[in-house]
């Protein structure tokens, strides 16, 4: 089978790219060398196997086609684009250039060139809106939503909200709609918080290892000043350890097409929830330290709840999250104090 992972220098699509190798298959990565780590996770991956390489912007529709016709590709993990919130806000152009067009172009070359691959989206929670319609209870260390105690489903309704939010709706439902119209094998995961090796984060994505990082450079002495959180700490996300993600996306391969235009919440589950709070509680356990840090405003459209009710991949391909959030955070933690 002849793969083609689209950000496949990132910290997902390095991820899906490994297994890949691993797995022996034909491999091919575009990635647009945006991002921080790519490099580094670039020359990993050569470490691992040999695979077909294109520097590329996914927003260039003319190369984007080139490679397809080329390679013509049975599988496609559709993991490029631009991740950031703030970024949005800062260039929200190139957001929807790069989210919204770049998956156009992607879902166009693989209608011409390979209409029978499988094509797996990852979209992400924020196409929900900020969630203010629901109602949250605030306790002494994180928000509860009343109406969804235990996770979201996928039937809460969308609400695109900030330029990311849209860009990256706009993609979910091309993703959607390409596999009604023309009958195109795709599947949308819409994702909530995930980590692991080869994520090199930054202040605004990737805050798990952030987070993490900051906690090393504490116990290290490194810091000389508390670090900020935005807002009061209390925001809840489900995490998810990038192995589980890597067998989650593989999974779904085994049901196509019988889950062909369908969207999925992928996230840890309430299990595998956490607030900034909790995290930050976890952090101070692990590495025997005190975290030391100043509050400052919400960012705009954070929501204060989410966590991802994953019971619909568990009934339509067999999928759950197995890695436990702390088992997670102490090989988060391993891995950046590698670096």
């Amino acid at each position: 089978m002849k793969f083609l992972v689209t950000g496949g220098a990132g910290f997902l699509g390095s991820n899906l790219a490994a297994e890949v190798l691993a797995r022996g298959q034909e491999l091919a990565i575009i990635d647009g060398h945006m991002r921080k780590g790519c490099d580094e996770n670039l020359t990993w991956l050569k470490s691992l196997g040999s695979f077909q390489e294109y520097i590329i912007d996914i927003r260039d529709n003319n190369e984007i086609n080139k490679v397809f016709e080329q390679y013509k590709p049975d599988i496609v993990f559709h993991v490029a684009g631009q991740v950031a919130m703030t970024t949005s806000l800062e260039n929200p152009r190139r957001d929807f250039e790069t989210n919204a067009l770049g998956t156009f172009n992607i879902l166009e070359a693989v209608k011409n060139y390979s209409p029978n691959a499988k094509l797996i989206y990852s979209s992400t929670n924020k196409v929900y809106g900020d969630l203010e319609h629901l109602t949250y209870l605030e306790g002494e260390s994180r928000y509860t939503v009343k109406e969804y105690p235990e996770g979201m489903p996928e039937s809460i309704g969308l609400d695109f909200t900030t330029p990311y939010g849209c860009s990256k709706g706009c993609a979910d439902q091309y993703i959607q709609d390409w596999a009604r119209c023309y009958d195109l094998n795709t599947v949308v995961f819409r994702h909530s918080s995930i980590f692991g090796g080869r994520q090199f984060s930054t202040f605004d994505q990737g805050w798990i290892g952030w987070f993490v990082d900051r906690a090393i450079k504490t116990k290290r002495g490194e810091l000389d000043q508390p670090f900020t959180i935005a807002g009061n700490g209390k925001q809840v996300r489900d995490v998810l350890f990038a192995e589980d993600l890597v067998k989650c996306y593989f999974s779904a391969l085994e049901k196509m097409p019988d889950i062909k235009g369908e969207v999925f919440n992928i996230g840890g589950g309430f299990e595998n929830s956490l607030s900034l709070l909790e995290l930050f509680q976890h952090l101070e356990e692990l590495l025997d330290i005190k975290l030391n840090y100043t509050k400052c405003d919400p960012r705009k459209s954070d929501q204060k709840v989410f966590i991802a009710d994953v019971t619909k991949a568990q009934k339509m391909f067999g999928w759950r999250p197995t890695v436990d959030k702390v088992q997670g955070l102490k090989k988060m933690i391993s891995w950046v104090e590698s670096l």
